[in-house]
């Protein structure tokens, strides 16, 4: 997998990720997509696709969260997503986890709140999109996952709830990607 690869294939993605948050019931909120992010399976896949991303933008991030590299690339040129610039890609170094499929497998959009904990963001979701009650209480085959995933430096609080349905994922949390990394510098 390269570079050429992914770009050919956004366009098939962005399409399944912009039905999927119509399903959600996220599409009216108007809502900043801050990364787009990837899965490999392999190492030497991750530094392949480093060395290609830093030939089209710059690596802002490079960190240890869970055990295991994530690397942050602030593009050149944003990605787009139904209208929307999606101006950086995370690039997870493996884990022990086998991918059934390496590629595109998630977008992050931010919902601006000041919500510090997964419990808020779900109150303030729901405030401003209710069609995501059912689904967060589990009535639907869309499956949720609430974590508060932080790097060793981070110091901005980040709950996010991930959207999870065949094989693509819609993450929301109230931080964008470069306010979390300038936390790390203070």
């Amino acid at each position: 997998m390269d570079y050429a690869q992914l770009l050919k294939s956004w366009p098939d993605f962005s399409q399944r990720i912009t039905l999927f948050i119509k399903e959600l019931g996220l599409d009216n909120l108007q809502l900043d997509c801050d990364h787009c992010a990837l899965r490999v399976n392999s190492v030497d896949a991750a530094e392949h696709l480093t060395t290609n991303f830093e030939q089209h933008g710059q690596v802002i991030s490079n960190n240890m969260i869970n055990g295991r590299p994530i690397l942050i690339i602030k593009l050149n040129t944003p990605m787009e997503l139904d209208g929307l610039k999606v101006p950086c890609v995370e690039l997870p170094f493996p884990s022990d986890k086998i991918y059934p499929q390496e590629g595109w497998e998630h977008v992050e959009l931010v919902l601006p709140t000041n919500a510090t904990t997964c419990e808020q963001l779900i109150e303030e979701l729901i405030k401003v999109a209710p069609s995501t009650q059912n689904i967060i209480d589990g009535k639907t085959d869309i499956k949720v996952k609430l974590s508060s995933p932080k790097g060793d430096n981070e110091r901005l609080a980040n709950p996010t709830i991930a959207f999870k349905q065949n094989g693509i994922c819609v993450k929301v949390h109230p931080q964008t990607i470069e306010a979390i990394i300038a936390s790390e510098q203070d």
